[in-house]
């Protein structure tokens, strides 16, 4: 049975993620997990990879399969939000703006069921993806590090999806 439930994630994962799977050739499952606030689950995150452990030289990817619906506002605020509050330093008021008008073109509103992509370019930065649509590449290297910092910082307010996410978790 558990053989069986494998394939069927494996199936699923290679048709749902076909479009930025061609970001990442080789890619495995490195992780997922569930994201919760208050006992409502909003989410369910994977993180693939060519490498494990993932490492900032190598392309990586943060899949995210929606259970609720979130508007595009929601999302950027909140990423916003923890860029600022993970920052080592404050980061300019100009860097900040450019950074939300960047996410605001990348992100749309989802339902239960939507998926959202986002693969990480060494050195460069981060392409987005909605279902097997790209909706923005920024090619802002410091961006892309403080937006997967959100899941993967170890001061993320998400501690235990971290380490689900990056394979660490018992």
């Amino acid at each position: 049975m558990r053989v069986l439930a494998a394939l069927v994630l494996m199936l699923w994962a290679s048709a749902a993620c076909a479009d930025w799977l061609g970001d990442v050739q080789s890619a495995k499952l490195v992780g997922e997990g569930d994201f919760s606030v208050f006992g409502f689950r909003l989410y369910r995150a994977q993180m693939w990879s060519e490498r494990i452990p993932i490492d900032y030289e190598e392309r990586f990817v943060l899949h995210i399969v929606y259970l609720r619906g979130i508007k595009r506002e929601r999302f950027v605020d909140t990423g916003m939000n923890e860029i600022r509050r993970l920052a080592s330093a404050p980061i300019p008021a100009d860097t900040l703006t450019r950074w939300r008008a960047d996410m605001m073109q990348a992100f749309v509103d989802v339902g239960p069921g939507d998926q959202l992509s986002a693969v990480y370019l060494p050195g460069k930065g981060v392409r987005f993806y909605a279902g097997d649509r790209m909706t923005g590449e920024f090619d802002d290297p410091a961006f892309a590090r403080a937006f997967f910092g959100i899941w993967l910082d170890p001061s993320t307010r998400a501690p235990a999806l971290r380490k689900q996410l990056l394979g660490t978790a018992p």
